[in-house]
């Protein structure tokens, strides 16, 4: 009786929290982001596009809201957070310093999470 090993697989299985980690209104659970919003606004959606992948300089040419939910939809989708578009532009719109206060959170939060966990499966086979 012989036995064979069968090439490993790698699956990766995605462990991410599904919702926003914080809420839109929950500024004073994060008094970092939030004195950073409050006191220098600009240079917190700055670092937030950055620390998104994004040049920091694309928050200044936001004309109507559009980085704003631009980005938030990104990282909605990047995290498989739900929501939709229009909620997305309607937050921007109405609660703009309080999206991106939750961004900035978010990314933070995430960062310091493993979002995905990789397991090597491999099978006998006797013959």
């Amino acid at each position: 009786m012989a036995v064979h090993h069968q090439p490993a697989q790698v699956v990766t299985v995605s462990i991410a929290n599904r919702d926003w980690s914080t809420g839109l209104f929950d500024c004073c659970s994060d008094m970092e982001t939030f004195c950073c919003g409050f006191w220098c606004f600009p240079c917190m959606q700055c670092e937030t596009a950055h620390t998104f992948g994004w040049c920091c300089c694309v928050p200044m040419a936001d004309e109507c809201c559009v980085v704003s939910y631009l980005l938030r939809t990104s990282i909605r989708e990047r995290y498989n957070i739900p929501g939709s578009c229009c909620g997305d532009y309607c937050t921007v719109i109405w609660c703009n310093e309080c999206a991106w206060c939750q961004m900035r959170r978010e990314l933070r939060i995430r960062a310091n999470q493993t979002t995905t966990m990789q397991v090597v499966t491999s099978q006998l086979l006797n013959t």
